[in-house]
């Protein structure tokens, strides 16, 4: 299987968190879900969170964005703990874009429709609000599925539609919760491209949590892996694969991903 990127960045000349996590744990009841986690997001990189379901990656998104407050620890955003702000504070303030796994967008608008109505609340200047939708369908290459309603697209087009969304307030940072479950690999294919362009084209910083391995460390620069609520492995894709602890709990000792 081909690298969907040309190049893979290694190492960072200046290392420079946009978000860190710093001992952050979480219990439901008797169950601890995180248990002492701690990671970094730099600017400019793609990171990949992995693990079987049920990890605790998407609670670690939930976390990120104020949907849920740990019992211990920090979460440090351009330097200031967020820890006590709220989920709206973390998106405008500190431009924090989340794509869920499933749902977000209007199922009975079309496509235009839905980024007419959201841009309406992120972007005030009528004329900065069509130049900005106009640029996300080219961009995107939604022109052919404009006056679709959401909910007859195809699992790619509406990842297409609710990634273009996200995109719609400028975030800095983008966190995409398991986009590739359920799609074919073509779409997938095209996923894993249009990730690394947000990067490179529009220098955004990109958290990814998903179970399928291959796909995700074809397009990232470092990973992490989860196992009972701690991490016990991070890395790039080929330290990763030849880690003991990784293998043991996640890939097996088979495991290829290139």
């Amino acid at each position: 299987m081909a690298l969907i990127k040309k190049f893979r960045i290694k190492s960072f000349k200046q290392k420079k968190p946009i978000i860190s996590l710093e001992n952050i744990s979480l219990s439901f009841k008797n169950r601890v879900i995180l248990d002492n986690i701690s990671f970094v997001l730099n600017h400019g990189q793609i990171l990949g969170l992995l693990g079987p379901n049920g990890v605790g990656k998407s609670t670690v998104f939930n976390v990120i964005t104020g949907l849920l407050k740990p019992s211990h620890g920090k979460i440090i955003i351009n330097n200031e703990n967020v820890i006590d702000y709220p989920i709206s504070s973390r998106s405008k303030k500190f431009k924090i874009g989340y794509v869920p796994q499933y749902g977000g967008y209007f199922h009975d608008l079309t496509l235009k429709e839905n980024l007419k109505a959201i841009a309406e609340i992120q972007i005030n200047d009528i004329k900065k609000r069509k130049i900005k939708i106009d640029y996300l369908i080219s961009q995107f290459e939604l022109d052919n599925v404009l006056n679709i309603q959401a909910k007859f697209l195809s699992g790619g087009q509406k990842k297409k539609l609710v990634i273009a969304l996200s995109l719609l307030s400028d975030p800095k940072v983008l966190l995409l919760d398991e986009p590739f479950a359920a799609l074919d690999v073509l779409t997938i294919k095209m996923l894993k491209e249009l990730i690394v362009n947000l990067q490179t084209q529009n220098n955004l910083s990109v958290c990814i949590c998903d179970h399928q391995a291959r796909d995700l460390l074809s397009c990232v620069d470092v990973a992490i892996i989860l196992s009972n609520g701690k991490v016990i492995a991070k890395g790039t894709p080929s330290e990763l694969v030849n880690d003991d602890k990784a293998q043991s709990a996640y890939f097996g000792s088979s495991f290829k991903f290139n």
